[in-house]
């Protein structure tokens, strides 16, 4: 669970930087800050905030806090990929911004994956 250990946090990380990014823009350019991307950034706050939490689980041996750890990655890959690809959703940062979240989820259910394999 290394490997998911470090995207879960790259991923806590981005989240923190989106969240002060959006503080300022709010300020500094309010239209970069609108309200879908609040949004967005409030839903991915919370799976910071339970992601190192099943992390935590998965790396005791839990075999349930695998599976969420995966599911969960999953669907947030999901989510992230479709709001990406939504004309208008949300600026252009963030679109960037969901697709490297994209990626890291990818990687966290391919060691996910890889665990379970070898567990068998």
């Amino acid at each position: 669970m290394r490997v998911a250990g470090a995207f879960v946090w790259s991923y806590v990380a981005l989240v923190a930087l989106t969240l002060v990014a959006l503080l300022v823009l709010s300020v500094a350019g309010p239209p970069d800050a609108s309200a879908n991307a609040w949004g967005h950034a409030v839903v991915v706050a919370v799976f910071a905030v339970v992601l190192p939490l099943r992390l935590r689980g998965a790396r005791a041996g839990k075999r349930s806090a695998v599976r969420a750890l995966g599911l969960i990655a999953a669907a947030l890959f999901v989510v992230n990929v479709v709001e990406a690809l939504i004309p208008s959703f949300v600026p252009g940062w963030m679109r960037l911004e969901m697709l490297v979240i994209a990626v890291l989820m990818v990687g966290i259910v391919l060691d996910v994956t890889r665990w379970a394999v070898r567990r068998r």
